[in-house]
């Protein structure tokens, strides 16, 4: 079978007013179609930067990004992107912002009647896969995180893209709306046979929800480790996997390697030290 999403030596270079620097380095891994592929690591280790030239919306400096075995050329219909600011158009409603790329295809010459007929049909779908269907025409400042952030998934969802593309999407929600989109995303995942690229933070939703997760160090960016999860599937997963005792293992490796890579356990260390310092302080 080949692969969704092939990344080939990709490097990534800034110029600045004080000089160049590397963002990212030499990295490289595939992503099968239907795999969940997650991306974790310290601040400043390139997570976004990568998700941002695989979208095409960042150029890179060397190497290449190959879907369906085609390097990308720039942003594409096969690749959609979902951010943490939901980026919604306050003066559209609910399902004209679910709708809204089907104003950019209208005009194109290769876009037919039949085809706006069937993203039309699309959008009332998702409206009711997403939960949405009774805030069709509501607009975004009415709606909690939570809604927004569907209606920003059903939006790149209405063209069927190869790859979704999502940048740390539920990084401002709290943590039971967390836990609600993490069961949505399984289940779309599941229904929509979906091939998932997904930058967080928070390792626990990455070995929740990831086939694999990429662990990336900084210094430049580049890739540190890559670690097979082996969870049940998409739709057997519950919430009480999360405190299993094999769950909590991964978890905790894959944290103690971020730790490892960013410097953090030095800095544990020193105070570690301080603290010793400050108990025989007291003592004496």
């Amino acid at each position: 079978m080949n692969d969704r999403l092939n990344v080939r030596a990709l490097s990534k270079r800034f110029a600045t007013s004080e000089g160049c620097f590397d963002a990212l380095t030499d990295i490289s891994f595939r992503v099968a179609p239907g795999e969940f592929v997650a991306c974790v690591g310290a601040s400043g280790c390139g997570k976004s930067t990568l998700l941002r030239i695989i979208a095409g919306l960042e150029s890179l400096s060397s190497g290449e990004v190959l879907v369906d075995d085609h390097p990308i050329l720039g942003p594409d219909r096969d690749r959609a992107m979902v951010f943490q600011d939901y980026s919604l158009y306050p003066w559209l409603t609910v399902l004209e912002n679910i709708r809204f790329s089907l104003r950019l295809t209208a005009n194109r010459r290769a876009h037919t009647l039949g085809d706006a007929h069937g993203a039309a049909e699309r959008s009332m779908l998702l409206l009711e896969l997403m939960g949405l269907t009774h805030v069709r025409d509501a607009y975004p400042h009415t709606l909690s995180g939570g809604m927004r952030q569907r209606v920003a998934i059903a939006r790149a969802l209405l063209t069927k893209p190869h790859i979704l593309l999502m940048d740390e999407p539920f990084g401002a929600l709290d943590a039971q709306t967390r836990e609600v989109m993490h069961d949505l995303i399984l289940h779309l995942l599941a229904l929509e046979r979906l091939t998932i690229l997904f930058v967080t933070h928070d390792v626990e939703e990455a070995v929740y929800l990831a086939d694999r997760v990429i662990v990336l160090a900084p210094g430049p960016g580049h890739v540190d480790s890559i670690w097979p999860i082996g969870q049940p599937p998409a739709l057997e997963r519950t919430q009480d996997l999360k405190r299993s005792p094999g769950f909590l293992a991964m978890e905790g490796k894959i944290l103690a390697r971020i730790r490892a890579t960013s410097g953090l356990q030095s800095d544990i260390a020193v105070l570690h030290r301080l603290t010793g310092q400050i108990d025989r302080r007291a003592a004496s």
